[in-house]
Order: structure tokens, then C-alpha cells, then sequence
């Protein structure tokens, strides 16, 4: 095999020295170097970044005050805003952990986030207070949207971000009196190893499980990102991924915050309001999901024009089309840069390099990790082109489950005297180190005592001229164990003209005869969480209740 150092970014060292401070000093450090550069631009208003690192003062000071101290955990549950930036950096300021959390939660889900992590503070914006049980909580702080807003734009603005500040119960306090009352904080000792942040895993194998984070292991990874797409303080990023989601967290808020650039920042997707900030703010770069950048270049308003500044535009989550990409790259001569990671390696473990990515590929082990294929059963370790079990080494690691010990020793596996952490990811690599995936373990459908992953039955689907969506599910047959069925949205130009059976027919040209779908069902629309990967779970729990309840 080449070695894949080879293919890193010209100017990109193999290792990176991860500094010894914390997030909050990266903001300290960035407003004395640029204290009125534009650091957060929401909707038409700026904040500075001395504007910015005064409220988080006021707001940690204001913490600190109400007894709020080191080692606790804060709830911060919000949707994208300045309000969410704050708080993290208040929190991380006086030593406490963030623990984000997804503005789609349940009250169950959210219940247990509080009752886990043994939480008594949370900052909450007010659209989603009706989903918490205050009683749980000692003290809310309730964030209103429009604070930040400048009432003059001409944009169409997402209605919660509009709202007027509304009445909340006596015994809490709005985000506005709580920096308004010119709090400082305390002076204390926050080190490197201390735990920052805490993201919940989604649960999908069982209950959320919380990523224990430190400042260092963030910092690993905002290392690594910024030198990776040149990140400068004149690049201006758009901010559309969730930031409770640590692709959104770090790609498009500590990376930025932490080279000094400029962020813009959507609260809710929209794609002629994402068309409309790129163009007026010169966006440079847009960390994103597939499934955004599917929708935003089905705009019929995009030219050309529109993508004239932008320079790095990348994401992770799902693999991206290659019809997708070959459109991009049509469009704005610029190839997607794909990558992977999870809550446990907070975002990246693998990227792809941005002047030489490969569609559909996690790209090459980032700077000071180390990745290897197993065998999932046998733990042996694999070589070039045979699928396995990815497992990972390097600084952004985390710390262990929170409260979890038996999983944490079943988290990792020692190769080499060092312990890797095992991904539950299907994959390989490329003779020149490029890794693919291939699926989730748990996502493989098996059809006749056949394995099909239906990531690779998608990825055909994407080559039909007439399919803007796919997602594929095994459903249950009594003849083959399992088989495969597609979820399929249709292009505009094509609702109404193609058939299931002329996809299903097209598609037995294009896969062997156990992996193509056998079962195709049109829909308007897909599932998906609010960082926008498909909810491939939900759809095969429906096929399986109609199985239940037919039975």
C-alpha cells in the first residue's frame, strides 16, 4: 500500500502539537487580537468579537453567582444563535461541562439527559421550553432569538427567530437581564484534561450514552481542522449544521472562533436564505450534510455566481451522491470534501483532502490518528480492500462513557499496546489509504443468507436521473429472511412520469440479483434528525409494525 501521508493538503504536517489551553482561551485570544472584527453575524446583525467575549463574561459571571460551579453540568438546549455560542464558552469559562442537547428531544429524552448527568442548571430558548420538566431543574435560563436580531432586514427570517420575548415564571431568568446585570467571573484554574463538553450518543443501540470531552481532546481536533482547510482569520464561515451536533460544534463554531474568523449563522435550514448569505457575506467556507447540499442545489435561484467566494465546502454524515458531486463540481468547479467522525472522536477521526478528495470516501486518517480495518469477530487486523470494523487512535478520543463503565471496556480494543476505539463502522481502504464506507453493522440486510449494505444500493439509486432521495431498509420476507426495500423521492420534472417497476427494472441492470430492490415506495418526503442524516431506523420500525399488525 502507498503511504497515505503522501496525500495529505500540500503544507500540512503529519503531526500537530495540541495546545495545552482551553476553548474559552481561544475566544480570550482571538478578541484581544481582533476585538472589533466581526465574530458572529446572525441575520443581517453583527457581534464583535469584543461584544462576544464581554457576554460571556457577564453570563459566567452571572453562573458563578448562582452558585453554579466547577465540575457541574448545564443543559444547553437550543437551536443555532448567538445565545447557544454564549453559553458555551460562559459554561466552559468557569469549568462546568456543556451538555448539548437536540432541539428535536422528547421530554423523555430530555428527562434523562437531566437525570444522567445529574443536572440543575439549563439555558433554554423559549420555543422549546414546553418540552422540559422544570421541576427537575434548580434554575432556567430562557432565551429569546430575536435579541439578536436586527429588525430592519429584508430577510425572511425562521418565525421562533422573529418571536418577541415572551413570559416566563417568576422563578427564572431571561438570557437578556441575565448578561444585562454586569456579573464578572471569579478568577479559577481551568486545565486542559478538564471535562468541557459531554454530547449524548443517539441511542440508536440502546440509551444515549454521554462522550466525556476534555478541553485537549476538543483542541485536537481544531488543530487539525483549521490547518487542514486553511482556515484563516479572513475566511467566513456559514454555519447550517445543528451545533449540539459536534460536526456543526467544531467544524463551524470552535474552529472558526478559534482562528478568528467570522461566522454566519442559520437557526433553521433554508435554502434560498443559505443562497442569499453566501452571496452578501462572501462565504469562504460550509461545513454541511448531504442531504442539505441535495436540497440547496435543487434551488432553482443558484448560478453559478452564488458559490464565486466559497472555497472549502465538505461534510460528514452520509456519503454524498456522485451525481451529486459531479453537479457541484459542474457548478462551482469545487469538489466535496467528505469526512468522519462520531460523538466519541467529537467529529473528525478521517478527512478527505480538499484538492484531491474521492467521492464517497471518508477520506485519509487526520493528523496524529491512526485508523485500521479488524475483523469484527475474529478482532483480526485486515489489509487493503477488505471490510471490517473501523477502530481509531489519537488525541480527540474520548475520555470514556459518562457512568458507563462495562461499556467502556467494551468501547475499545488494545492493538499494538495502544487502545483503539471500535467504531461499530463497516469499512475499507484503497491501496493509497483512502478509507470507504461500507455500513453500520447494525444497518446490514440479510437477504437469502446475503449480505447487502444499503449504502451501496443507494449510492446506484443517486445515478437515475429521475431520484433526488433514496433511503434503502431491509423489511421482513418470508422467502428470503429479509428484503430489501427504497424509500425514493422523485425531482420535480419527474413526480408523476416514473413507475416502481421501471426503477425496480433499471436498478437489476445496475446490481447483482440479491441486492436490488425488490419493493420501491415514492414518498414526498424522508425523515431525518435536525442535522439532517436520514432516520433509516424509523422507516424500517413502520415496515415491520405493517408486518405485526398484518399478521
Amino acid at each position: 500500500m502507498k503511504n497515505y501521508l503522501n496525500f495529505y493538503p500540500n503544507r500540512v504536517p503529519r503531526t500537530i502539537t495540541i495546545p495545552e489551553t482551553t476553548l474559552f482561551e481561544n475566544l480570550e485570544m482571538s478578541a484581544r487580537r481582533y476585538p472589533n472584527k466581526t465574530a458572529l453575524h446572525y441575520y443581517g446583525r453583527k457581534v464583535s468579537y469584543q461584544e462576544l467575549y464581554e457576554e460571556v463574561l457577564n453570563l459566567a459571571g452571572y453562573l458563578q453567582e448562582k452558585s453554579v460551579s466547577k465540575g457541574e453540568r448545564v443543559l444547553l438546549y437550543m437551536q443555532n444563535s448567538p445565545q447557544w455560542i454564549i453559553s458555551f464558552y460562559a459554561i466552559a469559562r468557569i469549568g462546568v461541562v456543556v451538555i448539548p442537547a437536540n432541539p428535536m428531544c422528547t421530554n423523555e429524552e430530555l428527562t434523562f439527559f437531566i437525570q444522567d448527568g445529574a443536572v440543575k442548571t439549563a439555558i433554554i430558548s423559549q420555543e422549546l421550553l414546553n418540552k422540559v420538566d422544570s421541576s427537575l431543574l434548580e434554575q432556567v435560563i430562557v432565551a429569546a432569538y430575536s435579541d439578536y436580531i436586527d429588525q430592519e432586514t429584508d430577510l425572511a427570517l425562521p418565525p421562533e427567530v422573529r418571536a418577541p420575548r415572551q413570559e416566563i415564571p417568576h422563578e427564572w431568568v431571561h438570557w437578556i437581564n441575565a448578561i444585562s446585570f454586569g456579573y464578572s467571573p471569579k478568577e479559577m484554574k481551568v486545565r486542559a484534561d478538564d471535562l468541557v463538553v459531554m454530547p449524548y450518543t443517539s441511542g440508536t443501540t440502546g440509551l444515549p450514552k454521554g462522550c466525556m470531552h476534555t478541553n485537549k481532546t476538543v483542541q485536537a481536533n481544531i488543530v487539525s481542522v483549521t490547518v487542514w482547510q486553511s482556515v484563516t482569520s479572513e475566511s467566513v464561515h456559514l454555519l447550517t449544521l445543528p451545533l449540539f451536533h459536534v460536526t456543526g460544534m467544531l467544524h463551524s463554531c470552535h474552529g472558526p472562533l478559534a482562528g478568528g474568523c467570522e461566522i454566519v449563522i442559520m437557526t433553521r435550514w433554508d435554502r434560498e436564505l443559505a443562497r442569499q448569505l453566501i452571496e452578501r457575506n462572501q462565504v469562504t467556507h460550509w461545513t454541511n450534510i448531504s442531504t442539505m447540499l441535495i436540497d440547496f442545489l435543487a434551488n432553482p435561484n443558484l448560478t453559478k455566481e452564488s458559490l464565486n467566494t466559497v472555497e472549502v465546502i465538505g461534510g460528514g454524515g452520509a456519503p454524498l451522491p456522485a451525481a451529486v458531486g459531479e453537479k457541484l463540481f459542474e457548478l462551482a468547479g469545487i469538489r466535496y470534501s467528505e469526512g468522519y467522525g462520531l460523538s466519541e472522536t467529537i467529529s473528525h477521526t478521517h478527512l478527505n483532502p480538499p484538492d484531491r478528495p474521492k467521492m464517497q470516501c471518508l477520506g485519509l486518517p487526520s493528523p496524529n490518528t491512526i485508523s485500521k480495518i479488524i475483523d469484527p469477530t475474529t478482532l483480526k487486523v485486515l489489509g487493503p480492500n477488505e471490510e471490517g470494523e473501523i477502530i481509531v487512535y489519537g488525541p480527540q478520543i474520548f475520555k470514556g462513557y459518562y457512568n458507563r463503565p462495562e461499556e467502556n471496556v467494551n468501547a475499545f480494543i488494545e492493538v499494538d499496546g495502544q487502545p483503539y476505539f471500535r467504531t461499530g463502522d463497516i469499512a475499507k481502504y484503497d491501496e493509497e489509504g483512502y478509507y470507504f464506507i461500507v455500513d453500520r453493522i447494525k444497518r446490514m440486510i440479510n437477504a437469502s443468507g446475503f449480505k447487502v449494505w444499503p449504502t451501496e444500493v443507494e449510492s446506484m439509486l443517486y445515478k437515475h436521473p429521475a431520484i433526488q432521495q433514496a433511503c434503502v431498509v431491509g423489511i421482513p420476507d418470508e422467502k428470503r429472511g429479509e428484503t430489501v426495500k427504497a424509500f425514493i423521492i422523485l425531482n420535480e420534472k419527474n413526480k408523476g412520469k416514473i413507475t416502481e417497476e421501471e426503477i425496480i427494472e433499471w436498478s437489476k441492470k445496475q446490481l447483482s440479483a440479491y441486492k436490488y430492490p425488490r419493493i420501491i415506495e415514492f414518498r414526498e418526503q424522508l425523515p431525518t434528525t435536525s442535522s439532517g442524516k436520514l432516520l433509516w431506523r424509523h422507516l424500517q420500525d413502520e415496515e415491520k409494525r405493517k408486518v405485526l399488525e398484518g399478521s
